[in-house]
């Protein structure tokens, strides 16, 4: 890859920056250009600054990083570092590129950033979206008292029922059952995978078996078409 990702590293524990700072050092592909201890001044020079990838701590005073996070620019890429698992699933609806737990192991480190390479490499090539790297290749969801992540391969389809949602997959008899709303699923899920069929449902698209008027069938289960999204649907048929 030609292009080195610029980075910075925005965390209050001093120990937490040597860390980092010392790892893209030794990351060939990175470029520290900012370390901050105080998210103040972090914010600062987002106004004047640009970057390709922000590591970021979500517990520190005054500001957390799912606050900070919602400032920073689109092309701007967030890895959240934190010791709470909890955080895992608030991270993933502020559209995070990933997400690290304390102590960050440098094998798993190196994992992350080379996804970031990947992604940055597909935008500068100008690789169609069903070519990109995702961003992601599972969803965190809080599911009986866990936060659990579910592989975007693994889903079938998702059913929204007032303020909760059940998710569907493959290997599982019986749906992960989380409060979401079905408006926040459909913008943290890969479009080029999901398609929202009706107000109700989401569904992963190499699982539609077949289509019948107003009705497609995924794992044996007809899914009814909305009259919003019928159009949706079958400009997707008709494009296979």
């Amino acid at each position: 890859m030609n292009k080195v990702l610029t980075c910075w590293i925005i965390d209050d524990e001093p120990l937490a920056l040597s860390l980092l700072e010392s790892y893209i050092q030794d990351t060939p592909g990175l470029l520290l250009t900012g370390k901050y201890n105080n998210p103040a001044l972090a914010m600062q020079d987002l106004v004047n600054k640009k970057v390709d990838l922000i590591f970021l701590d979500i517990q520190m005073p005054h500001i957390n990083g799912m606050e900070l996070a919602r400032l920073v620019p689109p092309d701007t890429k967030i890895v959240f570092i934190t010791a709470f698992k909890e955080y895992a699933l608030e991270g993933y609806r502020v559209n995070a590129f990933d997400y690290l737990l304390k102590p960050v192991s440098f094998d798993e480190f190196l994992v992350t950033c080379k996804k970031a390479q990947d992604w940055f490499e597909a935008v500068t090539k100008n690789v169609p979206m069903q070519k990109n790297v995702p961003e992601t290749d599972a969803i965190f969801v809080k599911s009986d008292q866990q936060i659990i992540p579910i592989p975007f391969k693994d889903i079938l389809y998702i059913e929204g029922l007032r303020d909760y949602i059940k998710i569907y997959t493959g290997n599982r008899n019986r749906p992960f059952i989380t409060l979401e709303s079905m408006k926040n699923m459909e913008k943290i899920l890969p479009a080029h995978l999901f398609i929202r069929v009706h107000r109700s449902f989401i569904v992963q698209k190499n699982k539609i078996e077949f289509l019948n008027r107003n009705r497609l069938m995924v794992a044996n289960r007809e899914i009814p078409i909305g009259r919003t999204y019928k159009q949706g649907v079958f400009n997707f048929i008709a494009a296979k």
